[in-house]
């Protein structure tokens, strides 16, 4: 006879089930998870992005999804949801700068007052190059028309730009989303605050056929000068000496030059950290980058340099996007190939683990469990080909097993098994490693399942998930509360989420719970100070 606490339980229920008494809600699995609240709803949206969907659920239902909770994070705090904004933006904190242009779009558009202003002074804080300005104007265009605030605001991000700011913004990012700087100054008219500033505004809504030789002594003049000069040059040699002579960037380069390794040695030694990554390809292909090479020496030490790589911004994700491509051989998309250079894999490999910044370890007994099932597979994280959520996990894991001494990894595929991670592995060899790993339905209560049964001793549990489960014959967090009892030893749960959806495994009322965005370059340090205390 079945026993009747095998229905009806509050200490052990199937995930398929909502725990009794809980505030659980039906994922899109088809389980039961908890719902994230707006507030960190919004950290996942504007790190992870949801314009590639998820594996159950369509980009649109999931940007909608998304776009509802800032709207409502604007109509409750409206100042709160832009500082937030700005400090992810601004701190390098996720991959990809559209979803915070798009949330900044939302909240200028907003029926407070307050709020739109907020918004509307925070653009050149998150709008930052030319291409992020287009972005904005197209997104913006979606919530709200062009009054005056608007106009002020965009004739503001050009004023505020010194000639020479002004100039390369110019050049370097010409047209965008159907838009063009062009576009933008017809709209704002704004006001020059130097002859210098009137001179290229000039230039670029209407073309100027004389340089004054008064302005030419402006570096923004000439910049411009230089690039005017470059669409007229007939040979590579006067493209280098322009490029030598002004630092034209690569964008101002026509096409046809771009394919002579010569114009590329003359652009490597002043080419910024996130063009050069860009480049890798290209730059082997065409020779400039070879074994041994003095541009391999220099690329590599750029590559490594922690302090530029955090003043441009570089993300994690950038890194890891740049090195499973180069390691491959091939772009992916177009017919360019190339051999990859040792010394510039082992370079992005150290770039990799630089770019999270100073990683302070627990020095903590951890089981790190990944969740490898298929709906991990899709999509990519922050819309980065190649990067789905079960390759940026492991990426992730390396973080920790550099930086800590007594880490169990584990991972769902299929069952619940070791996972051979260490920090003397390359990172391109530990995605490989987890791509190869089959499929499994996915149980996130195994890791406290596994550690009670074992009797393993740990301070805390990380679980990389989307949080769309359903398999199970007990919640995470009630075997988790097993644990605790079973062994006495106050165990945490910390779990990253790697998708932007509003699902979580943890129990929001449990402290010894926390809920972490994947991939955002504070979650390492976030974890170790909850983790630790």
């Amino acid at each position: 006879m079945l026993k009747l606490r095998q229905l009806f339980s509050t200490k052990q229920t199937p995930q398929s089930e909502k725990i009794p008494g809980s505030t659980q809600v039906k994922n899109s699995a088809g389980g039961y998870s908890w719902q994230v609240d707006d507030w960190t709803r919004l950290d996942r949206f504007l790190i992870l992005g949801s314009d590639q969907g998820s594996y159950y659920a369509s980009p649109r239902k999931l940007t909608v999804e998304n776009a509802e909770a800032v709207m409502r994070c604007v109509t409750a705090d409206g100042l709160r949801t832009v500082q937030r904004i700005v400090d992810i933006s601004k701190s390098g904190r996720a991959p990809k700068n559209d979803p915070a242009l798009f949330a900044l779009a939302i909240a200028a558009a907003a029926d407070d007052d307050a709020t739109r202003k907020a918004a509307l002074d925070a653009l050149p804080q998150v709008a930052r190059t030319g291409t992020h300005l287009f972005h904005f104007m197209d997104y913006v265009e979606g919530f709200r028309g062009w009054g005056r605030g608007l106009r002020r605001a965009i004739g503001g991000w050009y004023n505020h730009k010194t000639p020479d700011k002004l100039a390369y913004q110019a050049i370097k990012y010409q047209q965008r989303d159907g838009w063009s700087h062009r576009d933008a100054l017809r709209l704002a008219h704004p006001k020059a605050l130097l002859n210098e500033q009137a001179f290229i505004y000039k230039w670029i809504t209407q073309g100027v056929a004389e340089f004054p030789a008064e302005l030419l002594n402006d570096k923004g003049v000439r910049l411009i000068w230089a690039f005017e000069q470059a669409k007229q040059a007939t040979s590579a040699k006067e493209i280098i000496r322009l490029v030598e002579d002004y630092r034209l960037p690569w964008e101002a380069i026509p096409t046809q030059w771009l394919k002579d390794p010569k114009v590329w040695n003359a652009l490597l030694p002043s080419l910024p950290v996130t063009a050069t990554i860009r480049n890798l390809g290209r730059l082997t292909n065409l020779g400039v980058l070879a074994p041994l090479s003095r541009n391999s020496q220099l690329v590599a030490a750029r590559l490594t340099n922690a302090d530029a790589l955090r003043k441009a911004r570089v993300h994690p994700l950038q890194v890891l996007s740049a090195l499973t491509t180069y390691q491959s051989g091939h772009g992916v998309r177009g017919r360019l190939s190339w051999t990859p250079v040792t010394k510039v894999v082992d370079a992005l490999d150290t770039a990799f683990y630089q770019s999270f910044g100073n990683v302070n370890p627990i020095n903590k007994r951890l089981v790190l469990a990944l969740d490898v099932s298929g709906s991990m597979s899709w999509p990519t994280i922050a819309g980065v080909p190649g990067i789905t959520p079960r390759v940026g996990s492991a990426a992730m894991s390396l973080i920790t097993a550099a930086t800590e001494r007594d880490v169990q990894f584990m991972a769902f595929a299929g069952k619940f098994v070791p996972l051979n991670i260490s920090a003397k592995q390359r990172l391109d060899d530990v995605v490989k490693t987890v791509s190869s790993l089959s499929f499994g339905r996915t149980d996130c209560a195994l890791p406290m399942v596994w550690a009670r049964e074992n009797r393993v001793e740990a301070d805390a549990f990380v679980i990389y998930t989307d949080s769309e489960t359903w398999y199970g014959g007990i919640h995470p967090t009630q075997a988790l509360q097993q644990y605790r009892q079973a062994l006495g030893i106050d165990a945490k749960l910390v779990v990253c989420g790697m998708v932007a959806n509003g699902f979580s495994i943890a129990d929001p009322t449990d402290g010894g719970m926390l809920d972490v965005v994947g991939f955002d370059t504070a979650a390492p340090n976030v974890m170790s100070n909850f983790i630790r205390n």
